[in-house]
């Protein structure tokens, strides 16, 4: 009881935090909402006490902190210029003051701790990094993000070390930190576009966490191999897993497929060809990593004597898994339906 009392202690103060940040109307509040942030979220992270676990809590730590003491020094510089708190559209402060949130959401080229922080974390803490943990950077990175070569540039690095960087990997959660990668590239795309296409971007790239993650959470799944021959007497829940994967990834029939759908669309409409062209292919390499676990894992090392008298394993998972996973195998066809209906 008393730890799950301080969870959920830390987990009201995390949110807390980032809702202090995105009601900020000033950059020292919403410093000090990252700052919150960051403190509650620490003591999460120690929860387990085991040497990778206290290794990836200390490289989120140097992170975090190198990148809110920038975020503060560039912050006290403006006001030293200009003499003011508030939020000013200058477009010469813009690209100098995302640098340290960038570095927080993990965007390429400030990508290099996501993969290795995530191996030591548990499931849990990967998926708060990996959402709630990006939604105030991302907010405030909207307030500044214009449409200009550096951005352009860390769109495309975002997209291709993402997608190039996972091919070689084994590990479930290296794979999800580098498709995370990816998806930044994504949402940069949809900053610049339209103002509220990032955020349906983010709600259904969490819908698609929430149900790969809790899945492998409750079958302690941490390897490609692991898959392979897991789930062989309960095919439903195997399906379910893969397909998800495939909707994280953004195949059609899926609902990954919906904001990438609009986003390449909003790309048309404004003439950025090439770099609409760099993420179709980029999220294709993200989709051949997925096909081949799913491949590999339902038709060439998947084991299953047809004679076994093994009774069906029973999963229980919660309302919130499966709800997630009815939304990323089904939410296609509403959001195709509700287009059509507009």
């Amino acid at each position: 009881m008393p730890n799950n009392s301080t969870k959920i202690l830390f987990l009201m103060t995390l949110i807390s935090g980032m809702l202090i940040s995105v009601c900020a109307n000033s950059w020292l509040g919403a410093w000090m909402g990252l700052e919150i942030n960051l403190l509650s979220f620490l003591p999460m992270l120690a929860f387990n006490k085991n040497l990778m676990t206290t290794e990836a809590a200390l490289k989120y730590f140097l992170i975090q902190a190198v990148a809110s003491s920038t975020f503060l020094f560039m912050i006290l510089l403006k006001t030293n210029f200009y003499e003011m708190f508030f939020f000013l559209k200058n477009f010469s402060w813009n690209s100098i003051m995302m640098i340290p949130l960038l570095l927080k959401i993990a965007s390429a080229p400030f990508h290099w701790w996501l993969p290795s922080v995530l191996e030591g974390l548990s499931w849990f803490n990967c998926f708060l990094i990996l959402s709630i943990q990006k939604v105030a950077p991302l907010i405030l990175i909207s307030y500044l993000i214009s449409n200009n070569n550096f951005i352009q540039f860390m769109i495309v690095t975002s997209a291709l070390i993402g997608a190039i960087g996972g091919l070689n990997q084994t590990s479930i959660r290296k794979i999800l930190a580098f498709s995370s990668i990816n998806h930044v590239g994504w949402m940069l795309t949809t900053m610049i576009m339209n103002s509220n296409l990032w955020s349906i971007y983010l709600a259904i790239y969490i819908i698609n966490i929430t149900a790969i993650i809790t899945v492998t959470s409750a079958l302690t799944m941490n390897y490609i191999s692991q898959i392979f021959n897991a789930l062989n007497y309960t095919k439903l829940v195997k399906y379910f897993l893969l397909l998800s994967l495939l909707s994280l990834g953004g195949l059609p029939p899926f609902i990954g497929f919906f904001p990438k759908w609009m986003t390449i669309q909003y790309m048309a409409m404004n003439w950025m060809v090439i770099t609409a062209l760099i993420l179709i292919m980029t999220s294709l390499l993200t989709l051949f990593y997925y096909l081949r676990i799913i491949y590999t894992s339902l038709m060439l090392l998947s084991t299953e004597v047809s004679w076994s008298t093994q009774t069906m394993p029973n999963y229980h998972y919660s309302t919130i898994s499966t709800s997630s996973l009815v939304i990323a195998l089904l939410g296609i066809s509403s959001c195709t339906l509700l287009v059509a209906l507009n």
